[in-house]
């Protein structure tokens, strides 16, 4: 039996030959960075794939988020959840804003509409929640609550490159929507992020913040940071983009044969597509009962990782664990007990364009045994 190391992700690589002439059109151009040739062009190119009208191109996926909050001048409280990757939490500390934790739906992971009304204060301005996972959330209900109350929507939409509800893009739903381009992301340029916004206006502040707040040479709007792709990940980017298709094909088949493969494991439950989404299968959690199993979740990931095969537990500690944020009140664990439960019982397997049927048997045959 092979002892290849299996790891979650694995980055959508293109072709090398089909790389080289995009390095050498920068070569020759000497122009790698600062709205290049190959950064217009994908931005341009995304915005058609993602069918979004405006989309705004950055160094990371984390400045997106950082942005978002400058670009729609958000004060005092920021509604967001517990369970995701700390950056979302951090870009609401690095903007002088204080994070209140409300807790997530057992079906989704993603951010539960009925709690948010009770956290909602005089100092509330913004909700951020995450499409976790890539799954959307209930952004209808959501929406309705911030139209109500009179606050922004930012969607931490980092998993959800493509996903569309009933034929519309994702990332057309709440005021700004963010995206990682990362390494382990079904789409990337390496490290890259962008923001989504809903018209010319929002794009060009959005330009201009991310160019340390100058509107022309002479003139700066705002305290704005550096935060631009450059043009080898842009073109990195623009190559990635012919084989995302492809690479969604094999993950949702990889996908497929986990939930045929696992159903009726008792002790063990995973989601389900939902319908009308067309998904992007960024991750595959799944969910250890430890007395219905057998083995608590660490014992599985143990076990799997002494065979060489590293699954992730996203997301685990909860943001709300961390010292930063562990003292606020909204971090308390009796304010979170679906969140606590997910993060204590979730395991997300290997899962990407690359992984082999033969690796995925030894995946399956050690959790079923």
């Amino acid at each position: 039996m092979s002892n290849t190391k299996i790891t979650v992700t694995s980055p959508l690589l293109p072709p090398l030959e089909e790389f080289t002439p995009y390095l050498q059109k920068i070569w020759e151009s000497k122009w790698i960075t600062n709205n290049g040739h190959f950064h217009r062009e994908l931005e341009k190119a995304l915005a058609e794939y993602l069918g979004v009208p405006y989309i705004s191109l950055f160094t990371n996926g984390t400045l997106p988020l950082i942005t978002a909050l400058q670009a729609l001048n958000i004060k005092g409280e920021v509604i967001t959840t517990p369970y995701s990757f700390v950056a979302t939490t951090h870009a609401i500390w690095w903007n002088g804003l204080t994070p209140v934790f409300v807790d997530v739906d057992q079906k989704s992971g993603n951010m539960d509409p009925a709690k948010i009304e009770a956290a909602i204060s005089e100092r509330t301005t913004a909700i951020m929640p995450v499409h976790v996972y890539g799954r959307p959330c209930d952004t209808a209900a959501i929406d309705a609550i911030a139209k109500k109350r009179g606050l922004k929507v930012i969607y931490d939409a980092a998993h959800a490159f493509g996903v569309t509800l009933n034929g519309r893009s994702l990332l057309l739903e709440g005021d700004i929507s963010t995206l990682s381009f990362h390494a382990t992301k079904t789409y990337n340029t390496i490290e890259g992020g962008a923001l989504v916004c809903h018209d010319e206006k929002m794009k060009k502040q959005i330009d201009y913040l991310k160019n340390f707040g100058f509107a022309d040479e002479v003139t700066v709007v705002g305290p704005g940071i550096n935060s631009k792709m450059d043009e080898v990940r842009a073109a990195y980017g623009l190559l990635s983009l012919k084989y995302i298709d492809e690479a969604i094909k094999k993950r949702q088949k990889i996908a497929y044969r986990y939930r045929a493969e696992l159903a009726g494991i008792k002790g063990l439950s995973y989601f389900e597509d939902l319908p009308g989404v067309r998904h992007n299968y960024s991750y595959f959690p799944i969910f250890i009962d430890e007395p219905a199993y057998g083995l608590s979740r660490d014992e599985l990931y143990n076990k799997l990782k002494e065979k060489n095969i590293f699954g992730r537990r996203y997301f685990y500690p909860l943001i709300s664990k961390f010292d930063p944020y562990s003292a606020l009140p909204s971090a308390a664990p009796a304010n979170l007990p679906v969140a606590e439960k997910l993060a204590a019982e979730v395991l997300c397997l290997p899962i990407h364009h690359e992984l082999t049927e033969s690796d995925q048997e030894r995946i399956i045959a050690l959790i079923r045994g």
